[in-house]
């Protein structure tokens, strides 16, 4: 039997609550007050959006009609039973996916393949919706690249994104499209193109980030976005807000409040408390970068000052120096990893096919690799400069461990369609880097955890890592070290790429530490920061630790003239 959370994964379908649809539809009628309105929901689920908006607008006593789509016969009849109750006599809902057809009143059309892109059924007024989530991963590469084909879209794209461009197609010259989607598309590479139809597409009314707040049951952090759909913009004035629970060690006074939504209403910034949960709430004006990327940023003009000292006070970024690599990808890690390979005894592959695998788990800022002692089968190997994969017939005690996994190995038929071996690691990376100083930081982590390896570990798939390829490249790697693991660069990377997940933990993609700003390499400050680093990498009491590390803040902040963390906030 399918879980709740299996069938969220795979159809993206999570029904919105009756309090957080009361205040996007609240959010929408602010900014629509004509008499006649056509509203449309194009993914309605059991209908919750379409009940609250309707209930407001008979209060209000506008005239307006209804019309509901979802491919889902089951939630359509809960979405049609649920209506029938609230007194609204012109509601039209269709069981069909949106981004194929649309009822656009008396002709069916089907605007959205390939052949009629550029085709407008312009019929709405007003647009609310909660649109599936569902990447990349999900969709499958084959259903991804259609998409992408017939939407314009570039990158990894998630099932929102075509369905943001659809409902832009529905609505009106001046219609309100109010939608809640992932945050995800606000700062991520892959959100480049949705950002940048959104930019070209509408007057951007309000972007509220709902961050880590668990306002309904999805897997994904939800952000609401609120435009005017006109054919040209100028987004210089469009607001934004964020609010994200407090896990830090804030000890100022927090507001009272009873819930979310009066927070986010509430004209006030600052720290609040519902009682339970302590949360974080900042706004501002979002600032729209006029590069090819059209990044968003969501700071408030203290926070915008606080970063362009950092900026001003930097000669360059990570990304500038070095690549920022993943780690390895088997696509089958219960075959290729293992902290237990001794219990095959005599089954064991070949030890020298077992490599040290540094993985999330065992990382720390400083000092050594701590818990699980992992290896990986690793089967490649470096010769004349070119990486290669071993001959089985070489090792025959691998030959054998892999033959008894061959039907799991051999499934993996996008390696073979790449031309590689059926055994092979899908992403090994260069064999020839493993054996050079790196450092090496979790994709996932509650706080920064830079940490630097000279031991020729491999690297996991749950993790980034950067080498030293030169000799004088070790201190560069360290000054990194040192700056990334420090309370200021966390403070940074939560105000620039604002990207916290739940219960506090950070995303650290390779696109965000290649673009931390750093210091003069060669000034003095950044040499003693190096010097701190060199400390704390080769020390495991915990007051030495501290000590030091309380050293590097003072350093890290001098570095860009601004004042030392100790605690964040």
């Amino acid at each position: 039997m399918t879980s709740k959370v299996d069938q969220i994964k795979q159809t993206g379908s999570t029904f919105t609550p009756e309090g957080l649809a009361d205040f996007l539809s609240k959010k929408i009628l602010s900014y629509q007050t004509s008499d006649n309105l056509t509203v449309l929901d194009p993914a309605c689920g059991n209908g919750a959006l379409l009940i609250s908006i309707s209930r407001l607008l008979l209060e209000r006593g506008t005239n307006f009609e209804v019309q509901g789509y979802d491919s889902n016969e089951e939630y359509l009849n809960v979405a049609k039973n649920k209506l029938s109750y609230t007194g609204i006599s012109d509601v039209e809902l269709f069981q069909g996916d949106f981004l194929e057809v649309v009822e656009c009143k008396e002709k069916q059309l089907s605007f959205f393949n390939s052949d009629n892109i550029q085709k407008k059924c312009e019929f709405a007024n007003v647009i609310i919706a909660n649109p599936p989530y569902v990447r990349t991963q999900i969709l499958g590469s084959e259903q991804a690249q259609m998409l992408s084909q017939k939407f314009g879209l570039k990158g990894r794209v998630d099932l929102y994104y075509p369905f943001l461009i659809a409902m832009t197609h529905a609505l009106k010259e001046n219609g309100i499209l109010g939608v809640i989607t992932s945050n995800r598309y606000l700062l991520t590479k892959s959100g480049e193109s949705i950002r940048k139809f959104l930019n070209n597409n509408y007057e951007i009314l309000e972007v509220i980030d709902l961050g880590d707040t668990k306002l309904f049951d999805a897997a994904v952090l939800p952000a609401i976005f609120i435009g005017r759909k006109k054919a040209n913009t100028n987004n210089l004035s469009a607001k934004f807000f964020k609010i994200y629970e407090e896990l830090n060690c804030y000890q100022g006074e927090f507001k009272k409040s009873d819930n979310v939504y009066e927070i986010l209403n509430s004209s006030e910034n600052g720290y609040f408390t519902n009682g339970i949960k302590k949360f974080k709430k900042s706004s501002g004006i979002l600032r729209i970068g006029n590069t090819k990327e059209n990044s968003w940023t969501m700071l408030s003009d203290t926070e915008a000052d606080w970063v362009s000292i950092i900026k001003s006070n930097s000669c360059c970024i990570v990304g500038d120096i070095f690549n920022v690599r993943v780690g390895i990808k088997t696509t089958a890690d219960k075959i290729f990893i293992s902290d237990n390979w001794n219990s095959l005894n005599d089954q064991k592959p070949e030890a020298d096919l077992l490599k040290d695998l540094i993985s999330q788990e065992n990382i720390k800022p400083w000092g050594s690799c701590s818990k699980k002692k992992l290896k990986v089968l690793y089967p490649h190997f470096v010769k004349n400069g070119k990486k290669q994969v071993i001959n089985l017939d070489d090792y025959p005690k691998t030959n054998q461990y892999f033959i008894q996994h061959e039907e799991k190995l051999k499934g993996r038929k996008y390696l073979i369609e790449a031309g590689r071996n059926w055994y092979e690691i899908w992403v090994p990376q260069n064999p020839a880097l493993w054996k050079l100083p790196k450092l090496v930081f979790p994709d996932i982590s509650v706080m920064p955890r830079f940490y630097y390896d000279n031991s020729g570990k491999i690297v996991n798939g749950n993790c980034y890592w950067i080498v030293a390829i030169e000799p004088n490249d070790i201190d560069k790697l360290l000054l990194i070290q040192g700056i990334a693991n420090s309370n200021i660069m966390t403070k940074y990377h939560d105000l620039v790429f604002n990207n916290k997940l739940y219960s506090g933990r950070r995303r650290y993609f390779s696109q965000y530490v290649q673009n931390y700003p750093l210091p003069d390499f060669n000034s003095k400050t950044s040499k003693s920061i190096v010097d701190i680093v060199k400390n704390l990498n080769n020390v495991s009491e915990n007051d030495s630790i501290s000590e030091l590390a309380v050293m590097l803040e003072r350093m890290v902040a001098k570095a860009y003239n601004i004042e030392p963390i100790f605690n964040l906030d």
